[in-house]
């Protein structure tokens, strides 16, 4: 088990959390509740990208909707940093859907916090950005493992503090 507050980005850590998340990504694509359930908190709490919070019953019922038959989940981990019986989760997801009968295909970044429970992991908490797109640009810049989060303020430039 890694030290408690520690960040790392190659560990059993990251493997274990990417498997909780296929879990979780295979869940919402094969429209399946039982195993939503084993991945989400009964306090989970999620707020989507576009500011949307719902509880994981309501969660359930989105998945067991189906409405948006092309609906299709995957996510990546990159970061995960232990703090004892709390897991904090980062990393990317891309999300194809409908919107107004138009195919979207949504690339963000998650932050998701579990909760140690019964020997196991449960989500409590989800949190997604989506990345900005610039319309401009003819060519996207590609995310490494290595450095996918950009912090502006901690970046060096040659510009002194102002």
């Amino acid at each position: 088990m890694a030290e408690s507050g520690v960040t790392t980005t190659v560990s059993p850590e990251v493997a274990q959390f990417q498997k909780i998340e296929d879990s979780w990504s295979d869940a919402v694509n094969r429209r399946d509740q039982y195993a939503l359930e084993l991945v989400l908190s009964p306090l989970f709490v999620d707020v989507s990208a576009q500011g949307d919070v719902t509880t994981r019953n309501q969660q359930v019922v989105l998945v067991l909707n189906g409405q948006d038959k092309s609906l299709y989940l995957t996510q990546k981990v990159i970061t995960v940093r232990m703090l004892g019986d709390i897991a904090v989760a980062n990393g990317t997801y891309s999300l194809e859907h409908k919107v107004n009968a138009a195919e979207v295909d949504e690339k963000g970044v998650f932050t998701h916090v579990f909760e140690r429970v019964r020997g196991g992991w449960l989500c409590i908490n989800s949190q997604r950005t989506v990345l900005r797109t610039d319309a401009n640009s003819k060519q996207k810049k590609q995310s490494t493992a290595e450095s996918p989060f950009h912090i502006p303020f901690l970046t060096k430039g040659d510009k002194g503090p102002q």
